[in-house]
C-alpha cells in the first residue's frame, strides 16, 4: 500500500469537503429524492449516490475515464443514457402518490431510491472525467504506484462523502413532510427537477 503524506492527506480532505458542500446534480438529485418520499428515502438515495461514485474511481484506474474523456462517442452515449434515465425518474415522480400517502415508507422503497442513487451518478460520465482530473493531483510517484494512491484517494472520497450526502437527503425529507400538504404539487416540483437535470446533462 502507499504510504500517503499527512499534508497531502489533509489537503486531499479538505478539497473533497469543500466539495462535498458544493451544490451540484448530485445534491439536487438526493434532495429531490428525499422531498419526494421522506427522510429514508433521501438518506438512500444519498447512501446509493456516494456508493456509485465508487464505479469511477473503478474506471479511472482501469483507464476508462481516459477513454470516455477522448472519444466524443463514448461520452456522448453515456451522457445521454443519463439524461434518459433521469427523464425516467422524472416520469414516474410525477405519476407517483402524494407524499402523504408515503408517510410510511417500506424497505423497497428506500432499497429502489440507493439503486436510483447509484445508477444515477454511475451513468454520469462528468463524474468520471472529474475523478480523472481531481484524484491524480494528490498523487505522489515517490509514495508508491499511482494507480493505487488513485484507488485509495477515490475509496477515501466516496466514503467520506456519506454522510453529507445523507444528511442532504435527511433534511430536505424533514424538511418536505411540512409540505406534505401540498399533495401531489411536490411531486411536479420533484420531477422538474429531475427533467432539469436531464437537460443539463444532455447539453452540456
Amino acid at each position: 500500500m502507499p504510504e500517503i503524506d499527512p499534508v497531502i492527506l489533509i489537503a486531499f480532505l479538505t478539497a473533497s469537503i469543500a466539495l462535498y458542500l458544493t451544490p451540484g446534480a448530485d445534491m439536487m438529485f438526493i434532495s429531490a429524492s428525499g422531498a419526494a418520499g421522506g427522510p429514508r428515502v433521501g438518506i438512500m438515495a444519498g447512501l446509493g449516490v456516494s456508493i456509485g461514485s465508487l464505479s469511477h474511481t473503478v474506471f479511472a484506474v482501469l483507464g476508462l475515464a481516459a477513454l470516455v474523456r477522448t472519444s466524443n462517442l463514448a461520452y456522448d452515449a453515456l451522457r445521454y443514457a443519463g439524461a434518459a434515465y433521469l427523464v425516467y425518474l422524472a416520469v414516474q415522480t410525477w405519476r407517483a402518490p402524494p407524499p402523504a400517502v408515503q408517510a410510511h415508507v417500506a424497505v423497497a422503497d428506500g432499497w429502489r431510491a440507493f439503486q436510483r442513487g447509484a445508477l444515477t451518478n454511475l451513468l454520469n460520465p462528468k463524474v468520471s472525467i472529474f475523478v480523472l482530473a481531481f484524484l491524480p493531483q494528490f498523487a505522489d510517484p515517490d509514495a508508491g504506484l499511482v494507480w493505487q494512491q488513485i484507488a485509495l484517494f477515490g475509496a477515501l472520497f466516496s466514503v467520506a462523502s456519506i454522510p453529507f450526502n445523507c444528511a442532504y437527503g435527511a433534511m430536505a425529507g424533514a424538511f418536505a413532510g411540512a409540505l406534505r400538504r401540498t399533495g401531489r404539487t411536490l411531486n411536479r416540483l420533484c420531477a422538474f427537477i429531475f427533467c432539469g437535470l436531464a437537460a443539463r446533462l444532455a447539453i452540456n
